[in-house]
């Protein structure tokens, strides 16, 4: 329960910050171009405030509903669907009446503050704590592959050279460069020395995703139970912690990797798998049927603290400038690659809502953490609300832009139904998205 309430906590602050920073993207230049802001609200209102105070025009609050927030702007068709007053003659100070470039720069608002926050925090994050990084022997076992990778020319206990002919900063990002980059050829440096030079095909990262092992290349460290989770597979068949699992099938496990490698290859059939573990000096097997998901359910820890070292580079301020912004524009390229895998059947049921995103938080208070991950939402954040959607900032940039191509402005009963549908439309996403992590806590 402490887990859950420092993660929520960490959650409701995050979203609070970048909610409140978004909509001042929409209310500065609102005010600027002098258009009335009627209500600023961190939060929805539906029915009831928790809080509310009106200065000059605008009435400023907090809702109760904790799913983002929102400025009301006069003459505008938002989510509060004021047809009344859309059918009163336009005035000087409404949104509809200001020229098309100023309404532009009112709609992208929010969007360029949550993409400028990104990478602010990120250039003081890399300023003020450096960036870690692991490379070659660091790795001390090298890294484990799935059996797909074996067949490109990996063997298990690789180190990384070198991706596309140039050395990563950090080795241990290579799943994310197979997943999110255009990578064509790996170098790698195998067990008994000899370095190969990998090519891969351009579908590399979607082979894997479809695969069942998807982290299909990790680092290796030597391992022992934990703990077991009660009512799970390994429960069930007596596994207890401080065994030692050596062999899965007939294929022997050193490392971690190669326990998830000999599930994966190496079961009896498809939903049992043959453990041979060491308790107390004596050698058992055991047979265990597998979740639906192929999981065992247990916690591994390694037995080797410096399997993995890493390093630390520190930056002047003007590096991190640099390196602030390049580490922004990659995670907002691997984020809209990642979409690639949604848009499958298997990816759609790993779409996540809140809890998906409270996961992404420590379960203990660690500021670094917390504005890293407060970074990567902000950025996430920018994404989904540029996405050319009814009612989200993006559709309402579709809308201006064609009118400022044509000039024509849409039809206002075009532009209702729109925010309806699209409105309609991220209701059942947010249900879908959040109905995918209740699903995720009870049954997995």
């Amino acid at each position: 329960m402490e887990t859950f309430l420092i993660k929520a906590a960490q959650l409701i602050l995050s979203l609070s910050i970048l909610v409140v920073l978004h909509e001042l993207g929409h209310f500065i230049p609102a005010k600027l171009f002098k258009t009335k802001v009627e209500k600023f609200y961190l939060f929805f209102d539906v029915k009831f405030s928790l809080f509310k105070k009106k200065i000059g025009e605008t009435v400023y609050g907090i809702g109760w509903l904790p799913l983002g927030g929102y400025v009301k702007i006069a003459g505008m068709i938002d989510e509060s669907m004021d047809k009344e007053q859309m059918k009163q003659p336009p005035k000087p100070w409404e949104f509809r009446s200001k020229p098309a470039w100023q309404r532009l720069i009112i709609m992208v608002g929010g969007v360029t503050v949550n993409i400028i926050v990104g990478v602010l925090i990120y250039i003081f994050i890399i300023f003020n704590y450096g960036r870690s990084f692991s490379k070659g022997e660091d790795i001390k076992y090298g890294f484990g592959v799935s059996k797909q990778l074996e067949q490109f020319g990996f063997q298990q206990g690789d180190k990384i050279v070198s991706v596309n002919g140039e050395a990563m900063f950090n080795d241990l990002d290579i799943t994310k460069y197979l997943m999110f980059r255009d990578v064509n050829t790996v170098k790698v440096q195998h067990d008994n020395g000899e370095e190969e030079v990998i090519t891969l095909p351009e579908d590399i990262g979607m082979r894997i995703f479809k695969s069942e092992q998807i982290n299909a290349i990790d680092y290796r460290y030597p391992f022992e139970i934990d703990s077991v989770y009660e009512g799970f597979p390994a429960d069930k068949a007596g596994l207890l912690k401080k065994d030692k699992i050596l062999k899965i099938g007939n294929y022997p496990v050193k490392y971690q990797t190669d326990f998830t490698y000999g599930l994966v290859n190496h079961r009896k059939n498809d939903s049992v798998a043959t453990i041979t573990f060491e308790r107390e000096g004596q050698i058992s097997a055991v047979d265990i049927v597998l979740t639906e998901d192929k999981k065992v359910g247990i916690i591994m820890v390694p037995t080797d603290m410096d399997a993995v070292n890493f390093n630390k580079q520190d930056y002047s301020f003007g590096e991190s400038i640099y390196e602030g912004i390049e580490f922004g524009y990659w995670t907002l390229h691997d984020y809209i690659e990642q979409f690639k895998y949604v848009f499958t059947s298997k990816g759609a049921t790993q779409v996540g809502g809140f809890g998906a995103i409270g996961s992404l938080f420590p379960p203990f208070w660690d500021w670094q953490a917390f504005w890293m991950t407060t970074a990567l939402i902000s950025i996430i954040l920018a994404f989904m609300n540029i996405l050319p959607i009814p009612a989200l900032d993006g559709g309402h940039v579709v809308f201006l832009l064609y009118e400022m191509v044509s000039g024509r402005k849409p039809n206002e009963k075009v532009l209702e139904v729109a925010q309806l549908v699209g409105f309609v439309l991220l209701i059942a996403l947010v249900l879908f998205a959040n109905g995918n992590d209740i699903y995720r806590f009870i049954f997995k």
